[in-house]
């Protein structure tokens, strides 16, 4: 048999894992090492070479779209229609498998399935009906304590009261929610994989009917397993039938979503005399870059071993820049990404920018669309377009508007005060009936009296919020006014009640809501009549209004380092690398957090295949605050001899890399001002005292310098008007 089309065009490690004998087979792939390929061809392997048949075949990844690119692969490698195969995730194949068993699996045949929104309003209304206030017990929390026990295997009779007053409300709503659920025939995705999984533990034949027909069982993405897929995968394989596992222990970044890295890591240990292969040549990256992903993993304890290296070109050094603030930041990342398209001939598309938090992106949007260089946030939304931002400024037009209805429908039960929508049907009614704003009717609803005295309280509290937050803000500064919103409104409080990574990210998007309005300029027109507010409010409009770029343009890419597994461009940007950022401050007490962290920076960086740059900020502004961070921990771990210091115009700065642990701090001074002040200098302030000059922008009237000042902080000020003194 000519076996050629399936191992031309492999290295020798690629058809080692190809060509393995039957059996438990871990292949630990590299970024970069051609993972789908082996998993592809190691399928037309099993077919052609081992006589397997593709309907004893079951391959498991984590997208539709990768199962779907796999079986495309195997079929033109083939040359062969491949429908008998099971390829799908492990939602899609437990769904397949409950569909086909619905009787023993207790459904009804047409069960339905729930989505995240569904399965969130279905707890909303139980746990209305166990009346528990959601101000104090978060539907969002309760979704998640569901699916994180379902996770773990556990039903709610399997919980135990630990004491803890939170959980004993969850487990109540848990109970009830699989009641609700059991009674209307529907199943959100955890129950997909935990019904299954009792299946195959509770019925002896369809068991064996599985493990019959799947001979063989292939996983992509094996270290993204969380406990009940390794569960379900150990239980439909056996003692017999081998499991090949694809992944990466070094690329492991998921853990806040159940993924559990310890799955990979006792592979060897659970299924009998496991092949162990691993995939070390990289087809992607230049060796400059590849030797600072392997310097930085090594800091991680218990890994597999594993070393990256290609038979490539060395490439250019890793760019190092540290900006002063965040706004220098974007200011530097967007200079480059203009030389790249207009001196080097290269497209937008090529470079990416990559970033710890989504909160980020604002800064980096602003000055894309400022500078009319097209962008796209990918996996994402735009700042302005996300929900808790939409939230905030809901609240601001409402109380610069009474009129504005769609705010008013936005916020009126958000956070939840208990106004069902029953009663906003009332006004609504009214407002059709009588051609007036919702907020008039809800006003002339309660003079009527017609209402519940539960819903006439809840609504007089909402108009008393909305008219005394109008006159709380009304001479306050326009950041002061959005500060003052989020805390009043409790959308802060709301939010931060969500523990996971996707409510942290909420609570950090407002905070960069107050430092945008805070940073926010507007030049207005003679005779032009307009607040502060209500031209941020335009101009956010007028940003979610701009749209980003379409997939198919030539447009810059922004996204999280989540976002970027899996990707690769020719430039990349990784920012924000400062201690408390990234590694994040929520990691940092914890060893196995901060190896996630480590691990998230290693993808970071192998994603780049020419160019790779890394940049911090000496100064960053968040939570109404100017910090001082010192350069990621992730940083000093890349040798130095690999990366080069960029400083495109004086500054100061202290270099991460120095040859003395006691080297003083180096001041270069910027070029005079008109007023002569440079940076670097000690200044005196009529009211702010004495401060050090720490960047400088623009020239005559309009050149603004930044001072930190001892005892007020950083403040910008225009040098025309700010009188300031050189001691």
């Amino acid at each position: 048999m000519d076996v050629s089309p399936i191992l031309d065009g492999l290295n020798q490690e690629q058809r080692q894992a190809v060509t393995a004998a039957p059996g438990a087979t871990l292949v630990l792939a590299g970024a970069g090492s051609g993972k789908t390929r082996v998993l592809v061809h190691r399928i037309a392997w099993l077919c052609n070479v081992e006589g397997i048949s593709p309907y004893g075949l079951l391959a498991v990844t984590f997208t539709n779209k990768a199962a779907s690119e796999m079986r495309g692969r195997v079929e033109a490698l083939l040359e062969a229609n491949l429908s008998g195969m099971w390829v799908g995730t492990f939602h899609g194949i437990a769904h397949r498998m409950l569909r086909a068993h619905w009787q023993d699996a207790g459904l009804p045949q047409a069960f339905q399935i729930l989505d995240s929104e569904d399965q969130l309003r279905l707890v909303k209304r139980i746990m209305k009906g166990l009346e528990l206030d959601e101000s104090k017990w978060p539907a969002k929390q309760a979704q998640w304590f569901i699916n994180a026990r379902k996770d773990e295997g556990l039903r709610s009779h399997q919980l135990q009261d630990s004491g803890d007053i939170t959980s004993r409300q969850f487990i109540r709503v848990y109970n009830a929610y699989e009641a609700a659920c059991e009674r209307a025939g529907v199943v959100d995705f955890a129950e997909l994989l935990l019904r299954t999984l009792e299946l195959l533990k509770n019925n002896q034949d369809i068991r064996t009917h599985y493990r019959n027909r799947f001979r063989h069982v292939l996983v992509d993405e094996f270290q993204d397993t969380n406990s009940i897929q390794y569960s379900w995968l150990k239980l439909l394989a056996g003692d017999t039938n081998p499991v090949f596992a694809v992944g990466d222990d070094d690329q492991s970044i998921y853990g806040w979503r159940g993924a559990r890295i310890e799955n990979i890591l006792s592979f060897s240990k659970d299924f009998a005399d496991t092949q162990t292969y691993r995939l070390e040549q990289n087809y992607r990256s230049t060796s400059t870059i590849l030797s600072a992903a392997n310097e930085l993993i090594s800091n991680n304890q218990g890994r597999m071993g594993k070393k990256l290296w290609t038979e490539g070109n060395e490439g250019a050094p890793i760019q190092l820049y540290a900006a002063y603030n965040e706004h220098d930041e974007a200011r530097f990342v967007i200079d480059r990404i203009k030389e790249w398209v207009t001196q080097e001939g290269r497209r937008h598309s090529e470079a990416a920018i990559l970033y710890r938090s989504n909160s980020q992106s604002r800064v980096f949007e602003e000055n894309l669309i400022n500078q009319q260089v097209p962008y796209r946030i990918y996996g994402g939304l735009r700042f302005f377009e996300r929900a808790e931002i939409k939230d905030t400024l809901a609240y601001l037009r409402l109380i610069s508007s009474r009129a504005d209805d769609p705010s008013f429908e936005r916020i009126i039960n958000h956070p939840p005060r208990g106004i069902g929508d029953r009663t906003l049907q009332i006004i609504r009614d009214h407002a059709r009936a009588e051609s007036m704003p919702l907020w008039d009717a809800l006003k002339a609803v309660l003079t009527h009296g017609t209402l519940t005295p539960r819903a006439s309280g809840a609504l007089k509290q909402f108009v008393m919020l909305i008219e005394n937050l109008t006159e709380a803000i009304r001479d306050g500064e326009l950041e002061e006014q959005v500060e003052r919103i989020i805390e009043a409104t409790g959308l802060k409080t709301h939010f931060e009640k969500d523990r996971s990574e996707k409510g942290q990210s909420r609570v950090e998007n407002l905070a960069e809501l107050v430092e945008s309005a805070r940073g926010f300029r507007y030049e207005s027109e003679e005779g032009e009549n307009i607040t502060p507010l209500d031209a941020f409010l335009s101009n956010a409009a007028l940003e979610a209004g701009e749209g980003q770029a379409s997939k198919w343009e030539d447009c810059v890419q922004l996204m999280t380092m989540h976002s970027a597994k899996g990707l690769e461009f020719p430039l990349v940007f990784m920012v924000g690398m400062e201690e408390g950022l990234f590694p994040s401050s929520m990691s940092m007490d914890e060893p196995g957090r901060v190896e996630e962290e480590r691990r998230l920076c290693y993808v970071g960086i192998t994603r780049a295949r020419e160019h790779l740059m890394m940049c911090y900020a000496e100064a960053r502004r968040y939570y109404g605050n100017e910090n001082y961070n010192p350069p990621s921990r992730f940083i000093s771990e890349v040798p130095a001899d690999l990366m080069v210091e960029v400083r495109p115009r004086a500054r100061i700065s202290q270099p991460v890399h120095r040859p003395e642990p006691m080297q003083k701090v180096k001041k270069h001074m910027a070029p005079n001002n008109d007023e002569g002040i440079r940076v670097g200098q000690r200044v005196q302030h009529k009211k702010f005292g004495e401060g050090v000059v720490l960047d400088q922008e623009g020239s005559g009237r309009s050149a603004r310098v930044q001072v930190k000042f001892e005892s007020e902080g950083s403040k910008w000020l225009v040098l025309a008007y700010a009188n300031l003194t050189v001691i």
